[in-house]
């Protein structure tokens, strides 16, 4: 009797898909399907099926010349995201402790996801009372210096599919009207930082540039965040000036080149 898995909501085809993924990946060159069949002890029938559907979504290459099976773009191009990110956040922690430090307020690094920033890393502020998000969390682009400062620098027609997106009001002091993000945006990309206040969380203050890659793509971004008592204009445009500097030092790591002060 076939053992019952522990986990109930497991799909049984989507894990069985896995397990061809892997082995072919571990495999390291070209497999044919008979010996993926024979290897996990699957049907070449239902074997064929999940090779064939791992390769219609780019997770896997058929050359049809050998009929043979080997890892396709997609999952290149994950690995070489996760690279980026785990690259990124190498080079930019210790600027991030010590930009901590000098502002004793808590610094965030997050990346692009599907209309939202997703938290990669942060440095807590010495303060018992200090905004911070948790390392997986998401938020909307549109609501976060983060997201703001991502959304200025990709490529237009990328920036319009993003604000397409539905845009969730976090606050009432959440910006949902398009033209008047869009001017935003405008201006994030001449001085080179986004702020937003109380538009993300209620009485939170964050300031935020881009990390550029050498393509010049906002492949991160990174912010300081503060209670909005704590951070007056005078002090937020000195935090932007210095954010700016320290992604510059990082976005020259990954191969951008240096553009003229925005100001």
């Amino acid at each position: 009797m076939a053992k019952k898995p522990d986990n109930p909501y497991v799909v049984q085809p989507v894990m069985k898909a896995l397990k061809v993924l892997e082995l072919v990946a571990r495999h390291g060159h070209e497999i044919a399907l008979t010996a993926v069949s024979k290897e996990l002890r699957i049907p070449k029938t239902t074997t064929f099926r999940y090779l064939q559907t791992l390769t219609a979504a780019g997770f896997l290459d058929h050359n049809r010349a050998t009929d043979r099976y080997n890892l396709g773009p997609q999952l290149r191009a994950i690995a070489r995201a996760d690279a980026s990110v785990s690259k990124v956040r190498e080079l930019a922690r210790p600027a991030m402790i010590d930009l901590m430090h000098e502002f004793n307020e808590t610094v965030n690094l997050a990346v692009k996801g599907n209309g939202t920033v997703v938290y990669i890393d942060l440095i807590e502020a010495n303060r018992s009372l200090r905004m911070q998000a948790r390392i997986g969390e998401s938020h909307p682009m549109h609501s976060t210096a983060l997201g703001k400062a991502i959304l200025a620098f990709l490529p237009d027609a990328e920036r319009q599919r993003q604000l397409d997106l539905p845009l969730t009001e976090r606050t009432g002091r959440t910006l949902l009207e398009r033209e008047e993000i869009e001017r935003q945006l405008r201006q994030i990309a001449r001085t080179g930082y986004a702020t937003e206040m109380g538009e993300n969380e209620d009485g939170a203050m964050c300031v935020g540039v881009p990390i550029l890659d050498e393509d010049g793509y906002p492949v991160a971004a990174l912010s300081v965040s503060a209670p909005l008592m704590r951070m007056p204009h005078s002090l937020a445009a000195k935090v932007g000036t210095r954010l700016r500097e320290v992604a510059a030092g990082i976005s020259t790591h990954l191969g951008s080149r240096p553009t003229a002060d925005p100001r």
